[in-house]
């Protein structure tokens, strides 16, 4: 864990040499920063001479290849939040705790400068004025035949137009890299107010992993965190969209739409929506994509959400229960999961790597046989038509009693799951008493019975309800009315998932889905290591 909770580095050399030194100056502030890492660009600055007022850099095409550079670079130090500042002007939302400059751009003894950037953090950002201040050293691993310095075909004084109003939209889920470049250029290109348009509803139903999408309270809160921090002048609407236009088709002030190049044609959309409405057409710009450097098999090769939420799969997304009254070890893993999400196969492969696997389908048809723990108060409760000729319980008949019934139902699992809950445990104890570390509890009603009290940590396996309803009907032989009913009597995906620490999916190609879980169970040997 590096030392300092957050951090402020000051970048002092003129913006064409920032792309082809970002990587190095980031590797080398990641070192020492785990939360926010501020950034503020002054060219020019000498931070060993007399104390200088903050200069904000011109707004033109080589400051936005300069945050472009910084927030790639950050891109490939997973989990770090960088923030480029585009204007001073208040106290930061986290207070630095460590101030950094590149000793390359502070020539001579180290005293002056450090005191100059005391200097400034604290007229500038009211940081304490006794802050540790440190020069780094920059990772140049890598550089070679980098970066140019600056765009042969751009005049180097060419300045970004600007608007009093500008608009944006879009899901912002895990705020990463690729945002924060658009929410700066938007920041560069507006006078007054930043429209930010947040995607929530039914416009996040076909997104990948929707489960795992997070809030949009927290989403709107950590928008305004950020832009709040990079530019504090701004007056910033954060609205949710229901629809795809939101405010930006009724709004007359809007001047300005910021688009990517996968979104222009909705910007596009946007304008023919306004002219419809008599209002004037928005000017649209578009800001480029930024690739992916931690691009891994099956991901986008941009910087998305999308990859960033594959990556949560199979890691811890909560802490385990604590309950004193639950044996260490055995650890029990409950795994559930809606018809058609692949749990069984996660099963099977959680017990090639060694776990102790108990189906507690397997246990429910146990229950329900002559002699079974819940066979005579099933018939006593439900009667003898419900019984085969050889005196078995018809689970058909049993089904059809109980089918769209609640009271019925609850009737029935009042009787079974009991039983099996209790035959688990006995499981669980014959794991331990052969020795095995890790026990997993296949069970598609795990929550809904209670079971999750068993259990220390629950993963469940997801699917898209799309993908569902056809292996439903490609494996039962149902038609998609009768399987998408089956899949909507049962808990969603979204309930499960809030009451998961691990989450699965099996939507691709089976070594996705094995790569998936060896990484949730040598994540789960490090929890369990001493």
């Amino acid at each position: 864990m590096p030392p300092f909770a957050s951090g402020l580095l000051v970048l002092t050399a003129p913006l064409p040499a920032l792309p082809r030194r970002a990587a190095g100056l980031v590797a080398a502030a990641a070192g020492l920063v785990a939360g926010p890492l501020y950034v503020h660009l002054q060219p020019g600055l000498r931070l060993g001479g007399p104390a200088a007022g903050p200069a904000a850099p011109p707004a033109g095409p080589a400051l936005l290849r300069a945050l472009a550079a910084l927030y790639t670079a950050a891109a490939a130090r997973r989990g770090l939040d960088l923030r480029v500042l585009l204007g001073p002007g208040r106290r930061l939302a986290r207070q630095p705790r460590v101030l950094l400059a590149a000793a390359a751009e502070a020539p001579g003894p180290p005293e002056p400068v450090q005191l100059g950037l005391q200097r400034l953090a604290a007229a500038v950002y009211g940081c304490p004025p006794s802050l540790p201040a440190l020069l780094l050293g920059e990772d140049t691993a890598g550089d070679a035949g980098g970066h140019p310095e600056g765009d042969p075909e751009q005049d180097p004084d060419a300045t970004l137009p600007e608007f009093l109003d500008v608009a944006v939209g879009g899901t912002f889920d895990r705020l990463h890299g690729a945002h924060r470049l658009l929410l700066s250029a938007c920041c560069l290109l507006a006078r007054r107010r930043l429209l930010a348009g947040v995607a929530d509803g039914d416009l996040l139903r076909h997104k990948v992993l929707p489960e795992l999408i997070e809030p949009y309270e927290l989403r709107a809160a950590k928008l305004r965190e950020f832009l709040e921090d990079v530019k504090p002048s701004l007056c910033y609407d954060i609205v949710p969209l229901a629809d795809p236009f939101g405010p930006s088709v009724t709004d007359p002030d809007l001047q300005c739409l910021v688009v990517s190049e996968e979104t222009r044609r909705g910007g596009e959309a946007v304008n023919r929506k306004r002219l419809e409405n008599g209002l004037p057409e928005l000017a649209l710009h578009e800001i480029q994509l930024m690739k992916d450097p931690l691009r891994s098999q099956n991901e986008e090769e941009k910087i998305s959400s999308s990859s960033l939420r594959q990556r949560l799969l199979g890691t811890l997304l909560q802490p385990p229960r604590q309950d004193p009254a639950l044996p260490l070890r055995p650890y029990v893993i409950g795994l559930t999961g809606g018809t058609g999400s692949g749990k069984t196969s996660i099963a099977k492969l959680l017990g090639h790597l060694g776990a102790f696997v108990i189906d507690a389908d397997k246990l429910g048809h146990a229950v329900y046989v002559p002699g079974g723990p819940a066979y005579e108060p099933v018939v006593a409760a439900f009667g003898a038509e419900i019984l085969n000729k050889d005196g078995t319980i018809n689970r058909k008949v049993l089904g059809a009693k109980v089918f769209g019934n609640q009271e019925r139902l609850k009737s029935l699992t009042d009787i079974v799951w009991p039983e099996i809950a209790q035959m688990a445990k006995e499981r669980v104890r014959e794991a331990d008493a052969q020795g095995k570390a890790v026990c997993v509890l296949d069970a598609a009603v795990l929550l809904e019975a209670g079971w999750q009290d068993m259990v220390h940590e629950v993963w469940t396996a997801i699917i898209p309800e799309e993908e569902a309803v056809r292996r439903i009907v490609a494996r039962d032989g149902l038609t998609e009315e009768a399987a998408r009913h089956r899949l909507q009597s049962q808990m969603s995906n979204k309930q499960r998932v809030e009451q998961s620490q691990v989450v699965l999916c099996t939507l691709w190609e089976p070594d996705i889905t094995r790569q998936q879980v060896q990484k949730a169970w040598d994540l789960l040997q490090q929890r369990l290591s001493p």
